[in-house]
């Protein structure tokens, strides 16, 4: 079957949703199906784009597949102004190429408003358009405190894009409901399909090496955050957390590997001994550090309970490390956590409790381990990529005979 895969993250982007993209497009193509991809310029999570990237537009051929990339603006400041230019950018130059002839188009929210272009274009085409959500825009709109007008304007963009797309992929069943009962979606049109570990199973690392090339002393216990630093991570609440640590003369060091709108400001509050900010890594690198430190840290904001299931889950599963979640209790990474059995949670914006919950796990190697355990068994029996790859190439399939 010939897909054309619309979304503008992809390969080489290190993580959030490029990995998955980059991931179901692989799978696929191994399954038979014929791809195309169209897709942006790299520049998350640095909100820049990557050097080597000129010109406005870029053909290649990325394991096996055509790739085409179209440049867009990239906001510098995290706005929702600068966001929704970008994404509006992208989405009327994805309209106005070639989709290839394909039976079916696959587009990826984010980013909503280019999504929307191409269900547009699709439903004035006649053409089978499948839209796969990894966020929900309208949920991020009401937990992260945006205009109720805005908020509205959002709310309507996105039941119109997923009620007009041929089917619809969610991420988890909790979106799946919110999809359905809040954004008017017919419930027989959405199919489930978990996100998967990107990574290989950690084999055999150096990790005495690894650790001593970031600095980081056997003594201490490591608390690794990865990936974005944006709003939503609060990431503020983990400085502030190392300040408490550095103040106690505690042997936790904090961790932030990647880049984000944030990581200015976080850098600006000031630094101390017991926190490091590491550059993005390429993927061997980045499972090293991974493998290599003691927790894998997720934080969000307090007061979201529903709006993303965070992709680092996937890759912290796979370390065998424990996970320590700053997150609401009745959160869906609190619950992906709990479902697990792979971590603690400890209440957001709370850097006491957080540095409680740090120092507790790099004090007792038997609950570390059994947390670590327990997440590797989920990582294994639940986030295999081959049950999502099935699922995904099923979802496509069904569209192509409901869309004709």
């Amino acid at each position: 079957m010939r897909i054309t895969v619309i979304g503008i993250n992809y390969l080489p982007e290190p993580t959030g949703i490029a990995p998955y993209t980059t991931g179901a497009v692989d799978g696929l193509a191994e399954a038979g199906e014929q791809l195309m991809v169209i897709t942006g310029y790299p520049h998350y999570p640095q909100w820049r784009i990557a050097e080597g990237y000129q010109g406005t537009t870029r053909r290649e051929v990325i394991n096996g597949t055509r790739v085409l990339r179209l440049r867009h603006p990239v906001p510098t400041d995290g706005s929702v102004v600068g966001r929704s230019l970008m994404e509006v950018g992208f989405g009327l130059r994805a309209c106005w190429s070639s989709w290839f002839n394909a039976e079916v188009v696959l587009a990826i929210t984010p980013a909503l408003l280019s999504t929307a272009a191409v269900v547009a274009k699709a439903r004035l085409s006649r053409q089978p358009v499948v839209v796969w959500v990894q966020d929900i825009y309208t949920l991020s709109a009401a937990e992260t405190g945006l205009a109720a007008k805005a908020a509205g304007l959002i709310r309507r963009v996105e039941s119109w894009t997923l009620r007009h797309a041929t089917r619809v992929i969610v991420i988890h069943d909790r979106f799946a409901a919110f999809v359905s009962g809040t954004l008017g979606v017919d419930s027989e049109r959405i199919d489930v399909v978990r996100n998967w570990t990107h990574l290989a199973e950690t084999g055999a690392i150096a990790t005495a090496e690894v650790r001593a090339s970031h600095g980081w002393a056997e003594e201490e216990t490591v608390v690794l955050h990865a990936g974005n630093m944006g709003a939503k991570q609060n990431l503020e609440s983990v400085v502030r957390a190392s300040a408490l640590a550095a103040a106690r003369g505690s042997r936790v060091r904090f961790v932030l590997l990647g880049d984000g709108h944030r990581r200015n400001a976080l850098e600006a509050m000031g630094g101390n001994a017991n926190l490091q900010f590491i550059d993005p890594l390429p993927e061997a690198e980045f499972a090293a550090a991974l493998a290599s430190a003691d927790v894998l840290l997720v934080n969000e904001l307090p007061g979201m309970t529903e709006m993303s299931v965070p992709s680092k889950l996937t890759s912290y599963f796979n370390t065998g490390l424990p996970v320590l979640a700053a997150v609401d209790a009745g959160s869906v990474t609190a619950a992906e956590v709990a479902a697990a059995g792979g971590g603690l949670r400890v209440d957001p914006d709370e850097p006491a409790a957080l540095l409680a919950a740090a120092e507790q796990l790099g004090s007792d190697a038997g609950l570390a381990g059994r947390l670590g355990a327990a997440g590797l068994l989920y990582r294994r029996e639940t986030l295999a990529a081959p049950a999502a790859i099935r699922a995904l190439r099923g979802s496509l399939h069904r569209a192509t005979g409901a869309g004709r």
